[in-house]
């Protein structure tokens, strides 16, 4: 996926100044892949065993995994889909209805778990993760 789509997608956008993070599973971190990663990312990857190392609890952190990823499979799957053709229909129509205003309060959200992570000097941070 990376060599015959990303790649290829990211030579259609200027892509200078732009940071690349990924998890640390296992798959994400074999060599061949971190290699090709800092080829075309050099310094600005964030990865286990990457110039920048993956920051602890940092799913904590990304609005992604925090918020996007649990909203859209909810609704993606509410209808229990049983086909790949119902499944990407689900995906589309559900990443085409999330407004701009939700966006927005996520990344109210996601400033205010990074000005708790600074105050806290990166401590565990159940009070936020819990009630937002």
């Amino acid at each position: 996926m990376i060599t015959n789509f990303f790649i290829p997608e990211l030579n259609n956008h200027d892509v200078q100044e732009l940071w690349f993070q990924q998890d640390s599973a296992t798959c994400h971190t074999a060599r061949a892949t971190i290699d090709l990663l800092k080829d075309t990312f050099g310094d600005r990857l964030i990865s286990r065993f990457g110039p920048v190392n993956w920051p602890p609890r940092s799913c904590d952190l990304t609005p992604l995994d925090y918020f996007l990823w649990g909203y859209v499979k909810s609704l993606v799957y509410a209808d229990k889909p049983q086909t790949l053709d119902h499944l990407e229909d689900n995906i589309h129509r559900v990443i085409a209805f999330i407004r701009p205003q939700m966006l927005e309060k996520v990344i109210e959200k996601w400033t205010s778990r990074l000005d708790y992570i600074r105050a806290s000097r990166g401590i565990h941070m159940p009070e936020i993760i819990f009630k937002m």
